[in-house]
């Protein structure tokens, strides 16, 4: 997933108490996500590359809840939010799916 995705999104967010808290969260998740697929890559153990993917599982997990939030809290945005929940949703199995097929 192509962070700068998520930054353009929060970019555009309006500035409130609400937002600036689920920006935050959103931003810490989705980087999250792309630094440890990032760093898999780079594993020197398999233990090591199962943990980091596992990690990109789980922060996509909380991307996609944080998303839904900032839904919730800008009904305004749905239209441009939905790609980046399907996408997520998308990369979320695709660890999945590299998890059941690294044991």
């Amino acid at each position: 997933m192509e962070g700068k995705l998520f930054i353009r999104l929060c970019k555009a967010l309006p500035k409130n108490t609400i937002n600036f808290r689920l920006i935050n969260q959103v931003i810490r998740s989705g980087a999250s996500m792309g630094a440890n697929y990032r760093e898999s890559n780079e594993t020197e153990t398999k233990k090591d590359f199962k943990f980091r993917i596992r990690t990109c599982r789980k922060e996509g997990k909380e991307t996609i809840y944080w998303l839904n939030l900032i839904i919730e809290a800008n009904p305004d945005f749905k239209e441009v939010i939905t790609p980046l929940l399907k996408e997520t949703t998308e990369l979320v199995k695709i660890f999945a799916a590299i998890l059941e097929k690294s044991k």
